[in-house]
């Protein structure tokens, strides 16, 4: 076997855990906090709980800020591996919301300018959060599977566009100003208990697709979508990504259970490194599933008529 190292940047939102689990290495950014120090990016609920940390989100939201993993920190990383004469698949954040694949770029260069021969190679997700973490799990599992680097870095940019988010945001405020969102504008000003529900698109961000009135509309028109886009749920692992929503989330891994019977399903929190840019207010699915159209045409009208079937 063609054993190599997965490195993957913090906004993968994987637990100790699971990244001990599929010996993923994650490589943490910056958040600046509000009194202006910086910590580490991949901050767990150590110093900080959850709902503590949401709550303060909620008051000061641009009080906040985070940045990736620069070039040098990307290069101490691949320089330790090529040193060591292993291959590395280097995984980062979508390039449509972060520099971090840039960076991860630069400082490949740079390494191969010391180690010629090193094998590295860096994939840029077009995803965030557990859609992210899920593609770094699946990288993992083709590697137990006896993949090469290269065979495991192909898989993912030929499929990384049939990861798919099924979900909602209450609140598009965090998102659309930190541009992490399209089609929000629209949305602006609805009324209490709409929930707009996001895709993945081809830019690396989601798109807001529909809205629900009410979470019992949300839940039966998710389920709906997903039964429509998702391939052989029974083998899949499947994320759910909650921001201070748990009591939403536990009630769609329920539902989803029920209805699909996946192999693995859990509920994952989205730590700050992504939670600061999404803020609380969202509860979503993650999955493999059909390919994503290009404009989203596709996934818009499936989720319109399963709008019409339940709103």
């Amino acid at each position: 076997m063609n054993k190599f190292a997965i490195l993957a940047d913090g906004t993968c939102d994987l637990s100790e855990a699971f990244s001990t689990q599929y010996d993923i290495r994650v490589l943490p950014g910056h958040i600046t906090l509000p009194d202006k120090s910086e910590i580490s990016a991949y901050l767990k609920w150590e110093t900080v709980s959850r709902d503590d940390f949401y709550a303060d989100l909620k008051k000061r939201p641009n009080d906040y800020t985070t940045a990736p993993p620069n070039s040098a920190e990307f290069a101490a990383a691949m320089e330790e591996a090529a040193a060591g004469g292993t291959a590395l698949l280097v995984m980062t954040i979508s390039s449509g919301i972060s520099g971090a694949f840039s960076f991860a770029e630069i400082a490949r260069q740079s390494v191969l300018e010391k180690y010629p021969d090193a094998n590295i190679r860096c994939v840029d997700s077009m995803r965030f959060g557990p859609g992210f973490g899920l593609m770094a799990i699946y990288a993992a599992r083709l590697r137990e599977e006896g993949k090469t680097m290269e065979e495991t870095a192909d898989w993912l940019e030929n499929n990384k566009n049939r990861f798919h988010q099924a979900g909602w945001l209450d609140d598009l405020s965090f998102v659309a100003k930190k541009g992490r969102l399209t089609n929000a504008k629209a949305f602006f000003g609805t009324l209490a208990g709409v929930k707009p529900i996001g895709e993945f698109d081809y830019n690396g961000l989601t798109t807001v697709i529909g809205k629900a009135k009410g979470a019992k509309a949300a839940y039966a028109a998710l389920l709906e979508y997903i039964e429509k886009t998702i391939e052989d749920p029974e083998g899949q692992t499947i994320f759910i990504a909650q921001t201070n929503r748990l009591p939403q989330a536990e009630k769609f891994k329920e539902l989803i259970a029920e209805r699909f019977g996946p192999r693995e399903i859990f509920i994952n929190d989205v730590f700050p490194s992504c939670g600061i840019n999404i803020g609380p207010g969202l509860m979503a699915a993650y999955y493999l599933g059909k390919p994503i159209s290009k404009d989203l045409s596709e996934e818009k009208a499936l989720i319109e008529a399963a709008l019409a079937n339940n709103n």
